[in-house]
């Protein structure tokens, strides 16, 4: 049975982690790993988050000595992590209980590298609001223009990361970023359309500003794909517009 790395960057997430936390014990699935990646200056959730860990002995820890960011502290982890496969979690998300061992089976049984799955929208209180269903199949020339992968949904082998792929320091869209790398290397990334995990959103999940959000979606296309100043301007505008479809 192949282990499973979950890594999970924690910042300011205290109402949330414990139930993301027992989303990841309470799996069918039981051959995983935890890491939490305590990514917050003030140090005031720390006991707490040290109490969490002491739930199971599968649960790590690793403290930043500064804010690094959700990417690179995702980096750290995967450095560090022993799992044949990496899923990712984010502290106020949380999975269904057949989640791992579903999607771990797809991959095996088909030989995919990379999958996401479909997913609930929850508010504060857990209440279903939305759903997102995953596209069959996405590669790189479709990814430029739409982002349909919920980074809580996605499982991938841990082979395909290197020091050269990975997540970028940028404050959103780090994701982004590194699912674009790894289509334009020629990976194919499946989606599962089945609802496998629920992803809170919450005004503090809006992961910085509207104007932080346009920069970092310039950046993404003008730097790490490096796209002209105008072509990154039109897909921006195309990806915005595709978000906004998304939302209504």
């Amino acid at each position: 049975m192949d282990l499973v790395s979950i890594i999970m960057p924690y910042h300011k997430k205290r109402e949330y982690i414990k139930s993301a936390i027992l989303s990841v014990l309470n799996q069918t699935y039981q051959n995983f790993e935890i890491y939490i990646i305590f990514d917050d200056e003030n140090i005031d959730d720390l006991p707490f988050i040290n109490e969490i860990v002491t739930l199971d002995n599968r649960i790590n820890l690793i403290v930043n000595k500064s804010n690094l960011g959700a990417g690179e502290s995702r980096n750290l982890a995967i450095m560090r992590c022993g799992g044949n496969f990496i899923a990712f979690l984010d502290c106020d998300d949380w999975w269904h209980p057949n989640k791992l061992e579903f999607q771990i089976n797809f991959m095996n049984v088909n030989n995919f590298l990379f999958t996401h799955t479909s997913y609930n929208i929850i508010d504060k209180d857990d209440k279903i609001i939305g759903c997102r269903q995953s596209k069959s199949d996405i590669d790189f020339l479709y990814l430029l223009k739409s982002c349909d992968i919920g980074l809580s949904t996605v499982v991938i082998k841990k082979n395909l990361l290197s020091m050269d792929i990975c997540f970028p320091n940028l404050t959103t869209k780090e994701d982004y970023v590194l699912w674009l790398r790894l289509a334009k290397k020629g990976y194919k990334i499946h989606g599962i359309d089945k609802i496998l995990t629920n992803w809170r959103k919450t005004k503090n999940s809006l992961s910085g500003s509207n104007f932080q959000k346009i920069m970092d979606g310039f950046i993404v296309y003008n730097q790490y794909m490096s796209f002209g100043y105008i072509k990154s301007i039109l897909y921006l505008f195309r990806l915005s517009i595709n978000a906004l479809k998304k939302n209504k």
